[in-house]
C-alpha cells in the first residue's frame, strides 16, 4: 500500500512533539525530586538517553520494514516492538529506587496532561475517510484516542486544582484510556495479515505495520501505556497515604 505524503508529514511533526513531552516529564521529575542535584540530573540524563535510543531504534526497525506482515501465517513481530519497552519500563521502575523517586516527584496532573498527544489519533479517522484503513480499526482507535486526549486536559485541571472527585476522575480516565488502547491493538491485529486476522479481508490493515504509521504501536502506544501505568501507580500510593479517595 502506498503511504500518503500527508501521513509522512504528520508523523514527522508529531514524533518529536511526543518525545519532547516525555523528556519534559523526566526533567520535571528531576527538578522536583529530593537529593543532590548531581544525582537527580544524572538519572534524568540516563532516562533521557534511553528514551531517545528507544525512539531511534523504533524508527530504524520501522523504516526497515521489520514489522511488516505479508501472510496469514506471519509471526506477530509487532508484539515485540510493543511488549519489550513495556517490560523494560516495569522492571526499571520496580528495581530502581532512583527511578521510582523521580517518577514520584512529577506532579500527577502533568503525567495525565502529557497524554494530550493522543488527540493525534484522529489521523486514523482521516485515513479511514481516505479509504486507507478499515473502519473496524480506524473508528474505535481514532475516536477513543481523541476522547482520551481531550479528557486528559480536563482531568489534569481537576487534579491541579485538587477538585473534589479529581482522583476518581483520574482513575476513570485512566481505565478508559487503557481500554481504548487494548481495543485498538486487538482490532489492529484482527484486521491485519497474521494469525489473528479475522476481519477486513477485502481491504486489510496494511498501513499500521508500515512506516511511518508503525511508530504508533511501537512507540506512541507503549509510551501511553507506561504513562497510564504511572498514573495508576501514583494513585494507588496517594490513596494509601490518605486512607481513601474520598478523603483525598
Amino acid at each position: 500500500m502506498t503511504v500518503p505524503d500527508y501521513l509522512v508529514t504528520f508523523e514527522a511533526a508529531i514524533r518529536p512533539l511526543v518525545a519532547a513531552i516525555a523528556l519534559g516529564l523526566i526533567w520535571i521529575g528531576a527538578v522536583s525530586m529530593e537529593g543532590p542535584a548531581q544525582s537527580r540530573y544524572a538519572i534524568a540524563a540516563v532516562l533521557s538517553v534511553i528514551l531517545v535510543a528507544w525512539l531511534a531504534l523504533a524508527q530504524y526497525l520501522g523504516s526497515a520494514n521489520a514489522y511488516v506482515a505479508t501472510s496469514e501465517n506471519a509471526a506477530p513481530t509487532l508484539l515485540f516492538g510493543l511488549l519489550i519497552p513495556l517490560m523494560t519500563a516495569a522492571v526499571g521502575l520496580r528495581l530502581s529506587g532512583r527511578i521510582a523517586s523521580l517518577v514520584s516527584a512529577i506532579p500527577l496532573h502533568w503525567i495525565v496532561a502529557a497524554q494530550i498527544y493522543r488527540i493525534a489519533g484522529g489521523i486514523f479517522l482521516i485515513l479511514w475517510a481516505d479509504g486507507r484503513l478499515p473502519w473496524q480499526f480506524a473508528l474505535p482507535a481514532g475516536i477513543g484516542d481523541v476522547t482520551t486526549g481531550c479528557a486528559a486536559v480536563v482531568v489534569a485541571v481537576l487534579l491541579a486544582q485538587k477538585a473534589p472527585g479529581a482522583l476518581r476522575a483520574a482513575y476513570g480516565w485512566c481505565l478508559f484510556g487503557i481500554a481504548d488502547l487494548i481495543v485498538a491493538l486487538t482490532m489492529g491485529a484482527m484486521t491485519s495479515p497474521g494469525r489473528a486476522h479475522l476481519l477486513a479481508f477485502d481491504a486489510p490493515n496494511l498501513l499500521i505495520s508500515s512506516y511511518p504509521l508503525v511508530m504508533v504501536p511501537t512507540f506512541a502506544v507503549p509510551l501511553a501505556l507506561m504513562l497510564h501505568g504511572l498514573v495508576l501507580w501514583r494513585l494507588r500510593r496517594e490513596s494509601a497515604s490518605t486512607g481513601s479517595l474520598a478523603t483525598a
